[in-house]
């Protein structure tokens, strides 16, 4: 049988991912309920979020494109956090932000639709989002531990992913904007292949960073006058192939130099505004 899913990994070419088109609830999100830095132009977030599945689609990806969330919820155009795809199945998280709790089921209900296992639910006080989430290799899951997933999110993830036998790393994040920002482990750093990460050194645990060090990655950093249009949220279409926001110019230069592929799309309205990139819009469902 057709492997339909499996994705332990953030680098292996990119086969199955679901997105989220900016929906009217994104468009007529309240920035200050949502902390956003401004109302988005949904007209214009739907043009840069098109461009970004055909960039998905000319890799080679079959994209999926999620209907299920009720119309309230202006985050869930974020489709990478309500879930993690195993081997074994999907691990369903549960939101560390209140406002964005019912993107969990309805994304259940979504991969139910597709035929895609539910392995495991996060329940009681546990809380993950995916953005925290970071495959370093296909058997070693790095876990951010912030205000968006606390201990005992940690200890379900372990719970979930021990019948692939994946080893789980806390890496605790800083308090930077506070509670009310999103800061992701994935905030600061982004996996290209197997050997090479693009990373924001002033967020990074030191023994994180010594860690990345230990397993032989290269790290391109992010400079800081960058790291405010997310210049460290880079997505792997393939092994050193990758599609970043513009207006990171330098850290575009320094990935090219490092031998990687770069295409770039525009994110005044989805992105900027509203704190996610490349990454945080697609959820991939098969890699390799």
């Amino acid at each position: 049988m057709l492997k339909t899913y499996g994705s332990q990994t953030m680098v292996a070419p990119l086969r199955r991912v679901i997105v989220r088109r900016p929906d009217a609830a994104f468009g007529a999100a309240d920035p200050t309920r949502w902390h956003y830095s401004a109302r988005p132009d949904l007209e214009i977030a739907r043009k840069e979020h098109d461009a970004l599945a055909a960039i998905l689609q000319e890799a080679g990806a079959e994209v999926l494109y999620q209907d299920e969330p009720p119309e309230d919820l202006a985050d869930a155009i974020f489709v990478h956090d309500p879930v993690i795809v195993t081997d074994a199945g999907a691990v369903i998280l549960q939101m560390g932000k209140a406002l964005r709790r019912g993107e969990e089921a309805a994304m259940a209900r979504y991969l139910t639709r597709l035929g895609i296992p539910i392995a495991y639910t996060l329940h009681g006080e546990a809380t993950a989002e995916g953005g925290d989430l970071l495959w370093l290799d296909h058997d070693t899951l790095a876990v951010g531990q912030g205000f968006r997933t606390n201990q005992t999110g940690l200890q379900q993830l372990r719970q979930a992913l021990s019948p692939t036998g994946a080893e789980v790393i806390p890496v605790p994040l800083p308090y930077f904007g506070g509670a009310e920002a999103c800061l992701h482990l994935m905030s600061f750093i982004s996996v290209i292949d197997d050997d090479l990460a693009v990373v924001y050194p002033p967020l990074i645990p030191v023994p994180f960073w010594q860690l990345l060090h230990e397993r032989g990655f290269q790290l391109v950093e992010v400079p800081d006058s960058e790291f405010p249009t997310m210049a460290a949220n880079v997505l792997a279409l393939a092994p050193r192939n990758c599609v970043m926001l513009e207006g990171n110019p330098i850290t575009r230069q320094r990935l090219e130099k490092a031998g990687c592929k770069v295409q770039t799309i525009a994110g005044r309205e989805m992105s900027f505004k509203a704190e996610g990139g490349p990454t945080c819009l697609t959820r991939p469902l098969l890699r390799g």
